[in-house]
């Protein structure tokens, strides 16, 4: 299991909830993001759990915030999907029969979405599991082999990125599964609905220390008139 992770440092991560909200309380939002994310995968049973981090040399920062039984991984190369595939070969490389990479920004995400990818990946008419998000990318992607070529004549972080890595999957003949639809967040809307799942709906995953914050920051996000 890896997470992916950025730094979370003031004027580097969130920026694009900037404003309403200042880059201190941003960056505080997204450590609670990576912190809450990370607890809830650690609790999986029989998963190793890594932390891809960027910057390589931030180690120290991450460590500092996470006190859970994790190990870290440098992310390398230009583009997201450069990073995603490289550690992907770094860990299969490794001997582990899957891995499963979701990002850091999904706090609420159910456990069994975690699991069920996995269980997707059990199987052996299953290349690669993908977990759709809203904004037409996947918050979670999982595979058993290395297959490059679905990271591939891809333009990143745009709306198009699951519908061309599921061409290159049917351009390679890989067998492609999906878990249940999720989301990151990214804008104040995607905020409004992780706040309405912390308070019960949609059968998300509780959050405790997202919950705290988004309650601090609703002023700022939500009732601005």
């Amino acid at each position: 299991m890896v997470i992916f992770a950025k730094a979370p440092v003031a004027g580097e991560v969130k920026t694009r909830l900037c404003p309403p909200l200042s880059p201190a309380d941003a960056a505080e939002l997204s450590r609670c993001f990576l912190v809450d994310t990370v607890e809830r995968a650690c609790s999986l049973t029989g998963v190793e759990v890594y932390v891809a981090i960027t910057p390589p040399d931030s180690e120290p920062t991450f460590r500092a915030l996470l006190p859970f039984p994790v190990h870290y991984i440098p992310q390398r190369g230009e583009s997201l999907g450069e990073r995603e595939v490289n550690v992907f070969a770094d860990l299969l490389s490794q001997g582990f029969s899957s891995v499963v990479l979701i990002g850091s920004d999904i706090p609420t995400l159910p456990l069994s979405h975690l699991r069920g990818a996995f269980a997707q990946l059990d199987q052996s008419q299953c290349d690669a599991v993908f977990g759709p998000s809203h904004d037409g990318g996947y918050y979670l992607v999982g595979m058993r082999t290395v297959h490059r070529e679905l990271f591939e004549n891809i333009v990143w972080s745009t709306s198009q990125v699951l519908a061309q890595t599921l061409v290159q999957a049917r351009r390679h003949r890989l067998r492609v599964s999906m878990a249940p639809p999720w989301y990151d967040v990214d804008t104040v809307e995607d905020l409004q609905r992780l706040a309405d799942d912390l308070r019960g709906h949609s059968g998300a995953a509780d959050a405790p220390r997202t919950r705290a914050c988004v309650e601090r920051l609703s002023p700022l996000l939500f009732d601005r008139g």
